[in-house]
Protein backbone atom coordinates (compact mmCIF):
# COMPACT_ATOMS: atom_id res chain seq x y z
CA UNK A 1 0.00 0.00 0.00
CA UNK A 2 1.01 3.54 -1.06
CA UNK A 3 2.10 6.16 1.90
CA UNK A 4 2.42 9.78 2.17
CA UNK A 5 5.36 9.33 4.34
CA UNK A 6 8.07 12.16 3.72
CA UNK A 7 6.18 13.52 0.47
CA UNK A 8 6.18 16.99 -0.15
CA UNK A 9 2.85 18.19 -0.18
CA UNK A 10 1.10 21.26 -0.80
CA UNK A 11 -2.01 22.12 1.03
CA UNK A 12 -4.05 24.72 -0.87
CA UNK A 13 -7.26 26.34 1.26
CA UNK A 14 -9.86 28.57 -0.43
CA UNK A 15 -12.46 30.55 1.38
CA UNK A 16 -15.47 27.91 2.06
CA UNK A 17 -16.91 27.24 5.40
CA UNK A 18 -15.97 23.43 5.03
CA UNK A 19 -12.15 25.26 5.72
CA UNK A 20 -12.89 24.78 8.99
CA UNK A 21 -12.82 20.54 8.03
CA UNK A 22 -8.72 21.77 7.23
CA UNK A 23 -7.01 21.22 10.19
CA UNK A 24 -8.21 18.09 11.05
CA UNK A 25 -7.25 16.98 7.39
CA UNK A 26 -3.76 18.48 8.18
CA UNK A 27 -3.15 16.72 11.52
CA UNK A 28 -4.30 13.63 9.33
CA UNK A 29 -1.50 14.31 6.27
CA UNK A 30 1.17 15.04 9.17
CA UNK A 31 -0.37 11.65 10.76
CA UNK A 32 0.90 10.02 7.55
CA UNK A 33 4.50 11.08 7.54
CA UNK A 34 4.17 14.26 5.48
CA UNK A 35 5.67 17.38 4.82
CA UNK A 36 2.83 19.70 4.44
CA UNK A 37 3.09 23.54 3.33
CA UNK A 38 -0.12 25.12 3.77
CA UNK A 39 -1.23 28.23 1.07
CA UNK A 40 -4.48 30.03 1.64
CA UNK A 41 -6.40 32.71 -0.25
CA UNK A 42 -7.27 35.82 1.42
CA UNK A 43 -10.87 34.55 1.85
CA UNK A 44 -10.13 31.55 3.43
CA UNK A 45 -8.40 33.52 6.35
CA UNK A 46 -11.59 34.57 7.07
CA UNK A 47 -12.70 31.26 7.87
CA UNK A 48 -9.44 29.39 10.00
CA UNK A 49 -6.91 31.68 10.74
CA UNK A 50 -3.60 31.23 9.19
CA UNK A 51 -2.26 30.82 13.11
CA UNK A 52 -4.18 27.36 13.73
CA UNK A 53 -2.53 26.04 10.22
CA UNK A 54 0.74 27.01 10.94
CA UNK A 55 0.31 25.54 14.68
CA UNK A 56 -0.34 22.23 13.24
CA UNK A 57 2.13 22.20 10.56
CA UNK A 58 4.95 23.62 11.79
CA UNK A 59 5.81 26.24 9.10
CA UNK A 60 4.48 29.23 8.19
CA UNK A 61 1.18 29.77 6.07
CA UNK A 62 1.90 31.44 2.83
CA UNK A 63 -0.68 33.80 1.61
CA UNK A 64 0.84 36.58 -0.56
CA UNK A 65 3.49 36.50 -2.71
CA UNK A 66 5.62 39.23 -0.64
CA UNK A 67 6.06 37.98 3.58
CA UNK A 68 6.39 41.97 5.14
CA UNK A 69 7.63 40.03 8.10
CA UNK A 70 10.57 38.33 6.60
CA UNK A 71 10.91 40.88 4.23
CA UNK A 72 10.84 38.00 1.43
CA UNK A 73 9.43 36.69 -1.61
CA UNK A 74 7.38 33.50 -1.59
CA UNK A 75 8.64 31.77 -4.89
CA UNK A 76 5.81 30.19 -6.46
CA UNK A 77 8.00 28.64 -9.35
CA UNK A 78 9.95 27.04 -6.40
CA UNK A 79 6.81 25.65 -4.23
CA UNK A 80 5.15 23.85 -7.40
CA UNK A 81 8.52 22.30 -8.25
CA UNK A 82 9.38 20.80 -5.21
CA UNK A 83 5.95 19.42 -4.33
CA UNK A 84 5.05 15.97 -4.99
CA UNK A 85 1.66 16.67 -5.09
CA UNK A 86 -0.86 19.20 -4.13
CA UNK A 87 -4.28 19.08 -2.50
CA UNK A 88 -6.58 22.01 -3.09
CA UNK A 89 -9.17 21.68 -0.06
CA UNK A 90 -12.10 22.85 0.04
CA UNK A 91 -12.03 24.13 -3.52
CA UNK A 92 -14.32 26.76 -4.22
CA UNK A 93 -16.45 27.32 -7.07
CA UNK A 94 -14.42 30.83 -8.08
CA UNK A 95 -10.91 29.05 -7.24
CA UNK A 96 -12.25 25.99 -9.49
CA UNK A 97 -13.49 28.90 -12.14
CA UNK A 98 -9.86 30.34 -12.23
CA UNK A 99 -7.86 27.22 -12.27
CA UNK A 100 -10.10 25.93 -15.04
CA UNK A 101 -9.21 29.60 -17.14
CA UNK A 102 -5.20 30.05 -16.10
CA UNK A 103 -6.17 32.68 -14.18
CA UNK A 104 -3.46 34.32 -11.95
CA UNK A 105 -4.13 36.32 -9.18
CA UNK A 106 -2.94 34.73 -6.27
CA UNK A 107 -0.45 32.77 -4.57
CA UNK A 108 -2.20 29.43 -4.66
CA UNK A 109 -3.27 29.53 -8.38
CA UNK A 110 0.06 30.14 -9.28
CA UNK A 111 1.72 27.82 -7.36
CA UNK A 112 -0.66 25.36 -9.24
CA UNK A 113 0.03 27.08 -12.37
CA UNK A 114 3.95 25.69 -11.61
CA UNK A 115 2.86 22.75 -9.97
CA UNK A 116 4.88 19.87 -11.73
CA UNK A 117 2.94 17.30 -9.55
CA UNK A 118 0.23 15.64 -9.40
CA UNK A 119 -3.54 17.89 -8.31
CA UNK A 120 -5.92 17.11 -6.38
CA UNK A 121 -8.94 19.27 -6.10
CA UNK A 122 -11.99 18.86 -3.17
CA UNK A 123 -14.61 20.75 -4.40
CA UNK A 124 -17.24 22.36 -1.60
CA UNK A 125 -19.69 24.48 -2.10
CA UNK A 126 -23.78 25.01 -1.54
CA UNK A 127 -25.55 22.01 -4.26
CA UNK A 128 -27.08 25.13 -6.83
CA UNK A 129 -23.65 26.03 -7.53
CA UNK A 130 -22.22 22.20 -7.41
CA UNK A 131 -24.81 21.23 -10.10
CA UNK A 132 -24.35 24.52 -11.86
CA UNK A 133 -23.13 24.10 -15.72
CA UNK A 134 -20.78 27.11 -15.49
CA UNK A 135 -19.23 24.51 -12.83
CA UNK A 136 -19.47 21.50 -13.86
CA UNK A 137 -17.97 22.49 -17.19
CA UNK A 138 -15.01 23.61 -15.19
CA UNK A 139 -14.57 20.26 -13.31
CA UNK A 140 -14.05 18.74 -16.77
CA UNK A 141 -11.62 21.29 -17.92
CA UNK A 142 -9.48 20.82 -15.11
CA UNK A 143 -9.80 17.77 -15.43
CA UNK A 144 -9.47 17.44 -18.94
CA UNK A 145 -5.57 18.79 -17.55
CA UNK A 146 -4.98 15.54 -16.05
CA UNK A 147 -6.09 17.01 -12.44
CA UNK A 148 -7.80 14.59 -10.43
CA UNK A 149 -11.31 16.10 -8.67
CA UNK A 150 -12.32 14.09 -5.00
CA UNK A 151 -15.68 13.97 -5.37
CA UNK A 152 -17.92 15.82 -2.53
CA UNK A 153 -19.65 14.06 -0.40
CA UNK A 154 -23.37 14.29 -0.07
CA UNK A 155 -25.57 15.98 2.99
CA UNK A 156 -26.86 18.97 4.46
CA UNK A 157 -25.18 22.05 3.74
CA UNK A 158 -24.32 25.32 5.31
CA UNK A 159 -27.10 26.64 3.23
CA UNK A 160 -30.34 24.48 4.79
CA UNK A 161 -30.10 22.02 1.27
CA UNK A 162 -29.65 18.59 1.31
CA UNK A 163 -27.43 17.26 -1.19
CA UNK A 164 -24.07 16.86 -3.34
CA UNK A 165 -21.82 20.00 -2.27
CA UNK A 166 -20.38 18.67 0.32
CA UNK A 167 -16.05 19.17 1.31
CA UNK A 168 -15.45 15.34 1.53
CA UNK A 169 -14.52 14.05 5.05
CA UNK A 170 -11.22 14.12 5.83
CA UNK A 171 -10.40 10.68 6.38
CA UNK A 172 -11.59 10.11 3.16
CA UNK A 173 -9.49 12.20 1.72
CA UNK A 174 -6.51 10.65 3.41
CA UNK A 175 -7.85 7.14 2.01
CA UNK A 176 -8.68 8.31 -1.79
CA UNK A 177 -4.92 9.90 -1.77
CA UNK A 178 -3.13 6.33 -1.01
CA UNK A 179 -5.18 4.41 -3.17
CA UNK A 180 -4.61 7.01 -5.93
CA UNK A 181 -0.84 6.74 -5.11
CA UNK A 182 -0.40 3.00 -4.39
CA UNK A 183 0.46 1.61 -7.78
CA UNK A 184 0.34 -1.89 -6.45
CA UNK A 185 -3.10 -2.42 -6.83
CA UNK A 186 -3.37 -5.00 -9.28
CA UNK A 187 -6.02 -2.98 -11.99
CA UNK A 188 -4.19 0.29 -11.26
CA UNK A 189 -3.95 1.51 -14.66
CA UNK A 190 -7.44 -0.05 -16.00
CA UNK A 191 -11.05 1.49 -16.69
CA UNK A 192 -13.75 0.00 -15.52
CA UNK A 193 -17.22 1.01 -16.38
CA UNK A 194 -20.10 -0.16 -14.18
CA UNK A 195 -23.62 0.37 -15.05
CA UNK A 196 -26.29 0.33 -11.54
CA UNK A 197 -30.09 0.82 -10.66
CA UNK A 198 -33.50 1.10 -12.43
CA UNK A 199 -34.07 3.39 -15.59
CA UNK A 200 -37.65 5.47 -15.49
CA UNK A 201 -39.26 5.52 -18.70
CA UNK A 202 -41.31 8.17 -18.85
CA UNK A 203 -45.27 8.00 -19.73
CA UNK A 204 -46.06 11.69 -18.75
CA UNK A 205 -44.30 14.80 -16.96
CA UNK A 206 -45.27 13.06 -13.81
CA UNK A 207 -45.62 9.05 -14.30
CA UNK A 208 -43.17 6.26 -15.39
CA UNK A 209 -42.48 2.40 -16.11
CA UNK A 210 -39.70 1.52 -13.87
CA UNK A 211 -38.89 -1.59 -11.74
CA UNK A 212 -37.39 -2.08 -7.57
CA UNK A 213 -33.51 -2.25 -8.40
CA UNK A 214 -31.98 -0.38 -5.53
CA UNK A 215 -28.47 -0.24 -7.26
CA UNK A 216 -27.03 -1.82 -4.40
CA UNK A 217 -25.31 -4.09 -6.28
CA UNK A 218 -24.17 -2.20 -9.02
CA UNK A 219 -22.68 0.45 -6.49
CA UNK A 220 -20.60 -2.39 -4.34
CA UNK A 221 -19.12 -3.86 -7.75
CA UNK A 222 -18.09 -0.19 -8.62
CA UNK A 223 -16.64 0.52 -4.73
CA UNK A 224 -14.63 -2.70 -5.60
CA UNK A 225 -13.48 -1.89 -8.87
CA UNK A 226 -12.18 1.35 -7.32
CA UNK A 227 -10.34 -0.33 -4.34
CA UNK A 228 -8.68 -2.77 -6.42
CA UNK A 229 -6.82 0.14 -8.65
CA UNK A 230 -9.44 0.75 -11.41
CA UNK A 231 -10.22 4.09 -12.37
CA UNK A 232 -14.21 3.61 -12.22
CA UNK A 233 -16.98 5.24 -14.10
CA UNK A 234 -20.91 4.36 -12.48
CA UNK A 235 -23.63 5.24 -15.18
CA UNK A 236 -26.34 4.74 -12.46
CA UNK A 237 -30.67 5.09 -12.74
CA UNK A 238 -32.34 6.64 -10.02
CA UNK A 239 -30.92 5.59 -6.57
CA UNK A 240 -31.47 6.96 -2.96
CA UNK A 241 -27.68 5.99 -2.66
CA UNK A 242 -25.04 8.40 -1.99
CA UNK A 243 -22.46 9.19 -4.83
CA UNK A 244 -19.40 7.29 -4.21
CA UNK A 245 -16.25 9.34 -3.24
CA UNK A 246 -13.39 8.96 -6.40
CA UNK A 247 -16.14 7.62 -8.84
CA UNK A 248 -17.14 9.63 -11.43
CA UNK A 249 -21.08 9.44 -11.73
CA UNK A 250 -23.08 9.91 -14.74
CA UNK A 251 -26.99 9.77 -13.55
CA UNK A 252 -29.42 8.93 -15.88
CA UNK A 253 -32.93 8.40 -15.98
CA UNK A 254 -33.72 6.56 -19.15
CA UNK A 255 -33.30 3.42 -20.90
CA UNK A 256 -32.03 5.30 -24.11
CA UNK A 257 -29.39 7.84 -21.90
CA UNK A 258 -28.10 4.76 -20.06
CA UNK A 259 -27.27 3.65 -23.96
CA UNK A 260 -25.62 6.86 -24.83
CA UNK A 261 -23.68 7.01 -21.53
CA UNK A 262 -22.07 3.32 -21.30
CA UNK A 263 -21.44 3.64 -24.90
CA UNK A 264 -19.06 6.69 -25.00
CA UNK A 265 -17.73 5.24 -21.79
CA UNK A 266 -17.11 1.54 -23.64
CA UNK A 267 -14.19 2.73 -25.94
CA UNK A 268 -11.92 3.28 -23.37
CA UNK A 269 -13.15 0.89 -20.96
CA UNK A 270 -11.16 -2.34 -19.40
CA UNK A 271 -13.74 -3.81 -17.35
CA UNK A 272 -17.42 -3.48 -18.16
CA UNK A 273 -20.20 -4.27 -15.69
CA UNK A 274 -23.83 -4.13 -16.67
CA UNK A 275 -25.48 -4.60 -13.47
CA UNK A 276 -28.23 -2.09 -14.14
CA UNK A 277 -31.57 -3.34 -14.22
CA UNK A 278 -32.81 -1.40 -17.56
CA UNK A 279 -36.42 -1.15 -18.91
CA UNK A 280 -36.41 -3.94 -21.97
CA UNK A 281 -40.12 -1.50 -23.34
CA UNK A 282 -40.40 2.15 -22.99
CA UNK A 283 -43.77 4.15 -24.52
CA UNK A 284 -44.36 5.34 -28.00
CA UNK A 285 -45.56 8.32 -26.86
CA UNK A 286 -44.71 10.53 -24.06
CA UNK A 287 -47.54 13.21 -22.93
CA UNK A 288 -46.53 16.55 -22.80
CA UNK A 289 -49.27 17.35 -20.17
CA UNK A 290 -50.10 15.23 -16.83
CA UNK A 291 -52.56 12.36 -18.31
CA UNK A 292 -55.98 12.91 -16.58
CA UNK A 293 -58.01 10.32 -14.79
CA UNK A 294 -60.70 9.83 -17.26
CA UNK A 295 -61.10 6.65 -18.96
CA UNK A 296 -62.25 3.25 -17.22
CA UNK A 297 -58.93 1.52 -19.38
CA UNK A 298 -56.69 3.34 -20.49
CA UNK A 299 -54.08 1.43 -22.51
CA UNK A 300 -49.98 2.29 -23.55
CA UNK A 301 -48.52 1.21 -26.76
CA UNK A 302 -44.63 0.24 -26.26
CA UNK A 303 -41.82 -0.59 -28.05
CA UNK A 304 -38.55 -2.39 -27.33
CA UNK A 305 -35.72 -0.27 -26.29
CA UNK A 306 -31.88 -1.27 -27.68
CA UNK A 307 -30.46 -4.21 -25.75
CA UNK A 308 -27.52 -2.63 -23.89
CA UNK A 309 -25.35 -5.22 -23.65
CA UNK A 310 -25.86 -6.96 -26.64
CA UNK A 311 -24.48 -3.81 -28.83
CA UNK A 312 -21.40 -3.86 -26.53
CA UNK A 313 -21.04 -7.56 -26.67
CA UNK A 314 -21.25 -6.96 -30.94
CA UNK A 315 -18.44 -4.41 -30.40
CA UNK A 316 -16.40 -5.64 -27.98
CA UNK A 317 -12.76 -5.98 -27.79
CA UNK A 318 -10.14 -8.52 -27.28
CA UNK A 319 -8.64 -7.05 -24.56
CA UNK A 320 -11.80 -5.62 -22.38
CA UNK A 321 -13.86 -7.87 -19.43
CA UNK A 322 -17.78 -7.85 -20.27
CA UNK A 323 -20.00 -8.85 -17.50
CA UNK A 324 -23.75 -9.00 -17.95
CA UNK A 325 -26.66 -9.72 -15.09
CA UNK A 326 -29.22 -11.82 -15.43
CA UNK A 327 -32.49 -11.95 -12.67
CA UNK A 328 -35.04 -15.37 -13.89
CA UNK A 329 -38.14 -16.80 -12.17
CA UNK A 330 -37.37 -20.21 -13.85
CA UNK A 331 -34.88 -22.27 -16.06
CA UNK A 332 -32.21 -19.94 -14.56
CA UNK A 333 -29.22 -22.00 -15.62
CA UNK A 334 -30.65 -22.60 -19.17
CA UNK A 335 -31.47 -19.04 -19.75
CA UNK A 336 -28.43 -17.66 -18.42
CA UNK A 337 -26.53 -19.57 -20.61
CA UNK A 338 -28.48 -18.92 -23.96
CA UNK A 339 -27.89 -14.90 -22.56
CA UNK A 340 -24.32 -15.64 -22.63
CA UNK A 341 -23.47 -16.91 -25.55
CA UNK A 342 -26.36 -14.87 -27.18
CA UNK A 343 -24.39 -11.41 -26.03
CA UNK A 344 -20.49 -12.27 -26.39
CA UNK A 345 -20.32 -11.79 -22.70
CA UNK A 346 -17.55 -13.10 -20.58
CA UNK A 347 -19.52 -13.80 -17.41
CA UNK A 348 -23.09 -13.84 -16.79
CA UNK A 349 -24.03 -13.64 -12.82
CA UNK A 350 -27.09 -15.01 -12.20
CA UNK A 351 -29.49 -14.10 -9.62
CA UNK A 352 -33.02 -15.99 -9.05
CA UNK A 353 -36.06 -14.42 -7.40
CA UNK A 354 -36.85 -17.87 -5.93
CA UNK A 355 -33.72 -17.20 -3.28
CA UNK A 356 -34.42 -15.76 -0.29
CA UNK A 357 -32.71 -12.60 0.51
CA UNK A 358 -31.71 -12.44 -3.08
CA UNK A 359 -32.76 -9.81 -6.05
CA UNK A 360 -33.93 -6.15 -6.09
CA UNK A 361 -33.60 -4.18 -2.55
CA UNK A 362 -31.81 -6.29 -0.41
CA UNK A 363 -28.26 -6.22 1.34
CA UNK A 364 -27.82 -9.77 0.39
CA UNK A 365 -27.77 -11.49 -2.75
CA UNK A 366 -27.24 -15.17 -3.89
CA UNK A 367 -25.49 -15.86 -7.60
CA UNK A 368 -24.07 -18.24 -9.88
CA UNK A 369 -21.54 -16.85 -12.30
CA UNK A 370 -21.35 -18.54 -15.76
CA UNK A 371 -18.36 -18.42 -17.77
CA UNK A 372 -18.09 -18.16 -21.63
CA UNK A 373 -16.01 -20.92 -21.09
CA UNK A 374 -18.19 -23.20 -19.17
CA UNK A 375 -16.99 -22.64 -16.07
CA UNK A 376 -19.60 -22.06 -13.38
CA UNK A 377 -19.66 -20.71 -9.69
CA UNK A 378 -22.20 -21.12 -7.05
CA UNK A 379 -22.24 -18.74 -4.24
CA UNK A 380 -24.07 -18.92 -0.95
CA UNK A 381 -25.66 -15.79 -0.06
CA UNK A 382 -23.36 -13.51 1.09
CA UNK A 383 -23.72 -9.51 1.57
CA UNK A 384 -23.31 -7.77 -1.40
CA UNK A 385 -20.26 -6.29 -0.92
CA UNK A 386 -19.12 -10.32 -0.61
CA UNK A 387 -20.62 -11.09 -3.90
CA UNK A 388 -18.89 -7.60 -5.68
CA UNK A 389 -15.67 -9.54 -4.40
CA UNK A 390 -16.66 -12.84 -5.93
CA UNK A 391 -17.17 -11.06 -8.82
CA UNK A 392 -13.94 -8.82 -8.94
CA UNK A 393 -12.23 -12.05 -8.73
CA UNK A 394 -13.02 -13.87 -11.65
CA UNK A 395 -12.64 -10.33 -13.54
CA UNK A 396 -9.43 -10.00 -12.48
CA UNK A 397 -8.42 -13.62 -13.22
CA UNK A 398 -9.96 -12.59 -16.67
CA UNK A 399 -7.89 -9.39 -17.41
CA UNK A 400 -4.43 -11.51 -15.88
CA UNK A 401 -4.69 -14.70 -15.49
CA UNK A 402 -1.35 -15.01 -13.57
CA UNK A 403 -2.37 -12.93 -11.23
CA UNK A 404 -2.73 -14.59 -7.38
CA UNK A 405 -6.49 -14.56 -5.22
CA UNK A 406 -7.76 -11.79 -3.64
Amino acid sequence: MSSLKDKNIILGVCGSIAAYKIAYLLRLLIKEGADVQVLMTKEATQFITPLTLSTLSKKPVLVEYYDRNTGSWNNHVQLGLDADLMIIAPASANTIAKLANGICDNLLTATYLSAKCPVYLAPAMDLDMWKHPATQHNISRIQSYGNIIIPPGDGELASGLVGEGRLAEPKDIIRFLLLSLDNSLPLKGKTALVTAGPTYESIDPVRFIGNHSSGKMGYAIAHRLKSLGAEVTLVSGPTALPTPLGIKTINIQSAQQMLEASAEEFKTADIIVMSAAVADYTPIDVAQQKIKKKEEEFSIQLKKTTDILAFLGRHKKKHQTLVGFALETNNEVEHAKEKLERKNLDFIVLNSLADKGAGFGTDTNKVTILSSIGEVNEFELKSKAEVANDICELILKHQNPSSPQL
